[in-house]
């Protein structure tokens, strides 16, 4: 298990919150998140950590994309709790297609949107852990700090 950091910690170590996660694999591959308070969708540059380090393409995410966002991720959420909770099984999983109408109808919206522009930047990221719920209406339970390569 990852070591477990404060909040307060995080934030005065200039560490910000993951709003949503978008892809996972061994590690964030992508996601929302705040860069000096401002959206900024990540993607992962490179599917092998072990040959480079965390670098991951950054570019703005205009506000209303992040409430696109936020409405899948909190579809998502609700499921993942009774997923959890055993009130619903996998094959119930938004992502899934054919399962929530307006899931269905943001992935089509938004998975255009998500795609690392041309003039994206490149930059590496230190990932944290603040040991809350994985999944939360906030995002997720890792926050990053981001660094020029």
């Amino acid at each position: 298990m990852a070591e477990v950091w404060d909040e307060r910690q995080l934030a005065a170590d200039g560490f910000e919150h993951v709003y949503a996660e978008l892809d996972w694999y061994d590690g964030p591959r992508g996601g929302l998140v705040g860069i000096g308070g401002v959206p900024h969708y990540f993607q992962c540059h490179d599917v092998d950590f072990s040959v480079a380090p965390d670098e991951y393409f950054v570019w703005l995410a205009d506000e209303e994309l992040v409430a696109l966002e936020r409405e899948q991720w909190a579809i998502f959420v609700e499921w993942n709790q009774r997923y959890e909770e055993g009130a619903a099984g996998i094959e119930r999983h938004p992502g899934h297609g054919g399962v929530d109408a307006r899931y269905d109808e943001l992935t089509a919206l938004l998975t255009p949107r998500r795609q690392a522009p041309a003039d994206a930047k490149l930059l590496v990221a230190e990932w944290r852990y603040d040991g809350g719920n994985r999944y939360r209406a906030t995002g997720v339970d890792y926050w990053v700090r981001w660094r020029e390569r």
